[in-house]
């Protein structure tokens, strides 16, 4: 990828974060095996980790050990150069093309819902990809740049997605603006902020108020919530002294949707020989989550590979991790995959018995609200 008026400090990865920053630049060694990333973190054959999983691990990662690295403790703020750039000129959109269509997702939904009712499967999560077209060449960077800038708590990240080693994969890069949380260590201390259960915001005050209340009463975004949390406490508890887990969600915001999230906290054990599971290693344990895929887990994958185009990178995780096992990882939602003049992204949703999907179908729209508007895509074209 070759943009001959970037800064000299354009990054090949970056994780804005509230609570802290990273970006690197540069590759030693890439790991397309994520379970190969964390062993060399774990002998200590290469200091820091950076990159992108995707949702499936059998699929090869983007993760690289970079040559430089620069720490912020705050969010990052995107260059000037970014800034000073018109987006209307530099990111013309000449089309917005579904790949599933609403109607067809409703569907979709209509017969997961009906499949529920004969199996075991209790959740599935299904999402949709919208392919975005502009008038020239566009610079993922100043995607991931509007990115931060459009979001509420300032979070964004940009992965090359060169790392893989794919030829397809040469000139794209992975931008998004995650409000999800995988996990998180510092030390013994591990944390995370699963998200399952939502509904878009209201421009007038007094319903976006209600919206809100009513998620956090709603029966069914509350069983939803619910299996997410099971699935944190069963693999974290047998990785921790100490694990806390709330009996209830807290209500948590974007720009664009209301969640119920849960901020899950533990002490992680150290085993005999000093050492306890890595941040990489955690996420690797987790991943996929009921929250970006289902439960059963067996049952819910075998539905999204049936029924869905491939996620690639969408629903994996993104972040870091160094050798003394301390890193932090986001679930790779609200994003877009960017190469030449097309960009896809991605939203989804958790479906279960009691699910609409109609309302469904409307969820995924407003998810696609966050990457769409980033994208520069013109209010009247971000009905799809």
């Amino acid at each position: 990828m070759s943009y001959d008026d970037r800064p000299a400090t354009a990054p090949d990865f970056l994780l804005s974060r509230p609570s802290g920053s990273i970006r690197t630049q540069g590759m030693k060694a890439s790991y397309p095996d994520p379970f190969e990333a964390a062993t060399a973190l774990r002998n200590g054959e290469v200091r820091l980790v950076v990159g992108a999983v995707p949702f499936d691990t059998a699929n090869r990662a983007a993760l690289m050990a970079p040559e430089s690295v620069i720490r912020d403790e705050g969010p990052l703020e995107p260059p000037a150069h970014y800034r000073g750039q018109d987006a209307a000129d530099l990111m013309e959109v000449v089309g917005v093309s579904p790949l599933t269509t609403p109607e067809e997702h409703q569907a979709t939904v209509e017969s997961a819902i009906a499949t529920m009712q004969n199996t075991v499967l209790d959740k599935v999560v299904l999402a949709r990809a919208v392919d975005v077209e502009y008038a020239d060449e566009v610079d993922p960077l100043l995607i991931a740049a509007r990115m931060i800038d459009l979001s509420a708590h300032r979070e964004g990240f940009a992965v090359d997605l060169g790392a893989t080693g794919r030829s397809d994969d040469r000139d794209t890069m992975f931008v998004g603006s995650s409000p999800e949380m995988l996990v998180r260590r510092r030390g013994r201390t591990v944390e995370a902020l699963p998200l399952a259960g939502s509904a878009a915001r209201q421009s007038d005050l007094e319903k976006d108020m209600a919206t809100g209340r009513a998620l956090q009463d709603s029966v069914k975004d509350l069983s939803e919530h619910r299996w997410v949390t099971d699935h944190y406490r069963r693999i974290l508890s047998a990785v921790c002294d100490e694990l806390s887990v709330p009996d209830s969600p807290e209500l948590v915001q974007t720009n664009e949707m209301w969640h119920l999230a849960t901020h899950i906290t533990g002490t992680l054990t150290v085993g005999a020989d000093g050492t306890a599971p890595s941040a990489l290693d955690l996420a690797l344990m987790l991943h996929p989550t009921p929250a970006v895929g289902g439960t059963p887990t067996d049952a819910a994958l075998g539905i999204i590979e049936e029924v869905e185009e491939p996620r690639d990178f969408y629903a994996g995780f993104v972040g870091w991790c160094d050798s003394d096992g301390d890193g932090e990882y986001m679930v790779s939602i609200r994003c877009a995959e960017v190469a030449g003049t097309i960009a896809r992204c991605w939203a989804g949703g958790g479906i279960i018995a009691s699910s609409s999907a109609a309302a469904e179908t409307t969820e995924t729209t407003a998810k696609l609200q966050t990457a769409l508007r980033a994208l520069n895509v013109p209010l009247a074209m971000r009905t799809v």
